[in-house]
């Protein structure tokens, strides 16, 4: 079991992310956006999956580290940590991201050092924070299952469990801040507010290049899109020789297979705009 973490008050806006996924232009922009808003990576929170598809899972890495904002572990530095044979992302076994995940994470897996497997090691599984008067946890996936996929689509009854488990553990929360399917959004959920941060590494499947991330500021949460050189980020992928699609996905903003999303979040039905409220 991993430990949790309790970051204590957080005084000022607070910038949650998820996955940098190996995109280190992306991973740049982002630090550059929070210079910019003077908010330091004290008050930068990672829900984890700092290597996946993109191309420089290293430099990603030790660019987080070097930040030292606090991160929570996800399904990636789980099986990156433990040498495991996947990512254990959580994708249906057969599904098109199922297959094409073994390209990506081979490549991770060959490029990131011992140094950087025993940081992800050392990570916590939760955060917990407090704000504006308010009290967060900070997950990956699920309460229990770090490559839970919860999606804004799903019924409000889903996040309540997940919340009903934290809340056990910890006492009563304001907001659960999570990541994992990379799709931003926000649910009221009784007082609780679920909150997913979105994706640094890869937008979101809704044909706009850029990715997300939020800011919370007292009860202000708003999504914020994140510019980056993307053309630049696939280029590498290109490089690389990882070919399989998530390098079109960083271009064209399109994963390579619906699969993964519910239905009704598929090409054409849902936008990041659409799903992300505050």
């Amino acid at each position: 079991m991993r430990q949790t973490i309790d970051l204590g008050e957080l005084d000022g806006p607070i910038l949650l992310f998820g996955g940098p996924y190996s995109n280190l232009r992306a991973t740049e922009a982002l630090i550059a956006e929070a210079e910019t808003r003077r908010i330091p990576a004290s008050r930068m929170i990672c829900t984890g999956d700092v290597c996946a598809y993109a191309a420089e899972p290293e430099r990603t890495t030790q660019m987080i580290r070097a930040l030292g904002c606090p991160v929570v572990a996800g399904n990636c530095e789980d099986s990156l940590g433990s040498g495991a044979a996947d990512c254990g992302c959580g994708f249906e076994e057969g599904a098109t991201c199922d297959r094409l995940s073994m390209e990506w994470f081979t490549h991770a897996s060959g490029k990131v050092s011992e140094e950087s497997r025993a940081w992800m090691r050392g990570l916590p599984g939760r955060a917990l924070f407090s704000h504006g008067g308010k009290r967060y946890a900070v997950i990956h996936g699920g309460a229990e299952q770090v490559n839970a996929f919860i999606w804004p689509t799903d019924p409000p009854a889903r996040m309540a469990a997940e919340i009903a488990m934290l809340e056990q553990d910890h006492g009563p929360l304001d907001g659960v801040v999570c990541g994992h399917s990379g799709v931003p959004f926000v649910e009221q959920v009784g007082a609780c507010r679920w909150i997913n941060a979105g994706a640094i590494g890869l937008p979101g499947h809704d044909g706009d290049p850029r990715t997300s991330f939020m800011i919370l500021d007292g009860d202000a949460l708003t999504t914020h899109r994140l510019d980056y050189d993307h053309n630049a980020a696939a280029d590498a992928m290109d490089r690389s020789g990882l070919l399989a699609g998530y390098n079109r996905t960083i271009r064209c903003g399109w994963w390579p297979s619906e699969d993964t999303f519910p239905p009704a979040m598929r090409r054409g039905v849902t936008s990041l705009d659409a799903v992300a409220t505050s």
